[in-house]
């Protein structure tokens, strides 16, 4: 099986945000890392080279597939913001009045944090985090 390419690396968080292009992105991201910090009450740590990432879980999928990923994380893209971890299950109703977000199989892409509500994000967070930390325990 092949190796995961997206695992914690060490790099500096704060090192990466500053030089996240162009200047609103990286304001976003700033943004975000003080939200995703308050609620989790966790360091952030680079997983790859570009996501933001909070908690470790481990996941294990039916066909056979594992590994280990943040349990919630961000990355400030150039195209636009990528939220990882918070379609939990119920949560369905929180992305509905979340704002302009579009849905992908594994995350929520956010154009500018100007175009959702952050109340609402953060309550996807705390979700997120609360429910995915529970379960592995």
């Amino acid at each position: 099986m092949a190796e995961a390419k997206t695992v914690p690396t060490g790099e500096s968080v704060s090192e990466f945000l500053d030089a996240v292009e162009p200047a609103g992105r990286r304001d976003d991201g700033l943004v975000l890392r003080e939200l995703f910090d308050r609620v989790t009450d966790t360091d952030a740590v680079m997983w790859g080279p570009s996501i933001v990432g909070y908690g470790l879980h481990h996941y294990r999928y039916d066909s056979g597939r594992e590994g280990d990923m943040p349990v919630v994380g961000f990355s400030p893209r150039k195209a636009s913001i990528s939220l990882y971890g918070l379609q939990t299950p119920g949560a369905d109703e929180l992305i509905d009045r979340l704002g302009k977000v579009k849905v992908g199989a594994g995350c929520l892409w956010v154009g500018r944090l100007s175009t959702i509500d952050l109340g609402v994000l953060e309550s996807l967070v705390d979700r997120a985090w609360v429910r995915t930390r529970g379960d592995d325990l």
